[in-house]
């Protein structure tokens, strides 16, 4: 049990992961409101779940759990509680976007705005980045993981 509890709390005392855990917690949070609250201009839980069944065929329970695992992940990351776990969801939920609606589309962000071509797969490329170096490297300096594994010493 104390090997498991290791791999999830212990971290270097980085700075570095502490800024990208930091900024992936903040675009998580932003985009997880968005679907669960409608805030910041989302569509909320309601329609996001009529969005995904209607355009993807995604069915109700996963929605909910992907823009709950977007929220929870990304107030995770913003603690730095539990940042490992966190970052596995939402790096499985990156790839999921990606198959579903991103990669059809290619690599880069339809910055032309080019009607009926969505949006690559570039962001969530960077979004996966990210949550790959907490998972590999924890959360960093300045987070609850780090202060849990100290204690345990």
């Amino acid at each position: 049990m104390d090997h498991i509890l290791d791999l999830v709390l212990w971290t270097y005392p980085s700075w570095s992961h502490a800024l990208v855990r930091l900024a992936l917690g903040v675009v998580f949070v932003a985009h997880g409101s968005q679907k669960v609250f409608g805030w910041f201009g989302g569509p909320g839980l309601k329609a996001t779940i009529q969005m995904f069944q209607q355009y993807m065929k995604v069915p109700p329970p996963a929605t909910v759990t992907a823009a709950l695992i977007e929220l929870l992940g990304g107030l995770a990351m913003l603690l730095g509680l539990l940042a490992r776990p966190a970052a596995l969801g939402l790096i499985v939920v990156m790839l999921v976007a990606i198959v579903k609606v991103h990669g059809r589309h290619g690599f880069f962000i339809n910055f032309s705005g080019t009607p009926g071509k969505g949006h690559g797969f570039e962001f969530n490329f960077v979004l996966i980045a990210m949550a790959l170096s907490i998972l590999l490297g924890g959360a960093g300096a300045f987070s609850i993981d780090r202060v849990l594994w100290l204690g345990r010493q």
